[in-house]
């Protein structure tokens, strides 16, 4: 056992946790996510099947795959009391919508206390079932619009985008939003999962482990920032304008959006799958195509500026960047950015807490105490 610490900011390099999970090599841009890299999984895997893989280890079959996903269609509908609370948060910020529904995803379990494997995969189930469900209403509603009920008979993503705009969408949107689902589902041990780890290994609850991790993912640090990405390509306008706009910003000391990540020194290969999909919905439709092509000349301009004001820093594309088209070219808002990450990564949550339960050991870091002492009360 250690009989030393040492403090460390952000507990940077510090190793907390062993898991079978995913894997985030940030030298060489490398993703791995239940033994595949995430290129090979992305866009090749429906985002049930990735979800299966993490909560079970295997990819499943043809005829499992087509048994799960009827499995998580018919526990898409949300409880008439989450629709309530949807209802009062309708003018909230979808992402604190989600949060405060998330809690009450517990109402119909007969034990919510438990946290045996078989309840932690029956839970799993249901709160990536119905997150889509919960935003998608959110949708509705802050648009003076009814919900409309979940259909069984579609695919998560493209039941996602009927619930949202009332018809079923084109299905290389659906499958646009699937690789971007796919391509969040997990990514080491970032600051939501962490969270969601760490009230796991208390013998908490799965949904309330999960409802933490929502609070975690808000942060503009974490998953708030995909949106401001749009703002930067609005204002840009054309490429002759990249230039001049990126160097006033760094030189006001504002960050660039979409660049430099905590751990990947190379492009994060989210970002690489993301412009793919991008670049994919953009053939379909002139408006997107124009914006795709100033993002790709700003992405090019905003790289060597980067490199010439900050060397060293290795300020590559993160998965913002391209996020942002993805999301837009769905149909979706800038506010809605973060609840969608979160509907994506509930997957790899959930497997997280499922492995923290089975690990069962408290997570109880110690803390470096700076105050005063041997302070005396004088009256």
């Amino acid at each position: 056992m250690p009989t030393a610490t040492q403090f460390v900011p952000g507990l940077e390099g510090i190793v907390a946790v062993q898991t079978k999970l995913s894997h985030v090599d940030g030298q060489k841009g490398r993703l791995i996510v239940g033994g595949y890299s995430i290129e090979e999984l992305a866009g090749k895997v429906s985002f049930e099947e990735a979800a299966e893989l993490l909560w079970t280890g295997t990819l499943p079959s043809s005829k499992e795959s087509s048994s799960f996903r009827k499995e998580l269609a018919e526990l898409r509908t949300i409880r008439p009391e989450t629709l309530e609370l949807i209802k009062v948060a309708r003018h909230s910020p979808p992402i604190d919508a989600l949060r405060m529904a998330c809690a009450t995803l517990s109402l119909d379990l007969s034990n919510p206390n438990d946290i045996s494997p078989a309840a932690d995969l029956a839970v799993a189930k249901r709160l990536t079932a119905r997150f889509p469900t919960v935003v998608a209403a959110h949708a509705r509603l802050r648009q003076g619009h009814d919900p409309i009920a979940p259909r069984s008979d579609l695919g998560m993503a493209e039941n996602f985008l009927y619930m949202v705009f009332g018809e079923v969408p084109h299905p290389a949107v659906a499958k646009a939003l699937d690789t971007y689902w796919t391509t969040v589902m997990d990514h080491g041990m970032n600051a939501s999962t962490f969270a969601a780890r760490v009230i796991a290994s208390t013998r908490s609850d799965m949904v309330s482990a999960v409802t933490g991790a929502v609070g975690a993912l808000k942060g503009p640090l974490h998953g708030g920032a995909p949106g401001p990405v749009l703002d930067m390509l609005v204002d840009i306008q054309s490429a002759d304008r990249a230039e001049a706009w990126l160097k006033n910003e760094l030189n006001a000391g504002r960050r660039i959006m979409g660049f430099g990540h905590r751990v990947y020194k190379v492009r994060d290969p989210r970002a690489e799958v993301l412009s793919k999909t991008a670049e994919a919905l953009a053939g379909a439709d002139l408006r997107n195509r124009k914006l795709y092509d100033l993002a790709r000349a700003v992405e090019k301009t905003a790289l060597k500026v980067l490199d010439e004001a900050k060397p060293g820093r290795n300020l590559k594309t993160n998965v913002e960047f391209y996020t942002a088209l993805v999301l837009q070219s769905a149909g979706l808002v800038p506010d809605q950015f973060v609840a969608m990450f979160a509907c994506g990564r509930a997957a790899g949550w959930c497997a997280h807490v499922m492995e923290q339960h089975a690990q069962d050991r408290l997570i109880r870091p110690q803390s470096e105490y700076l105050g005063p002492q041997n302070l005396v009360v004088s009256r």
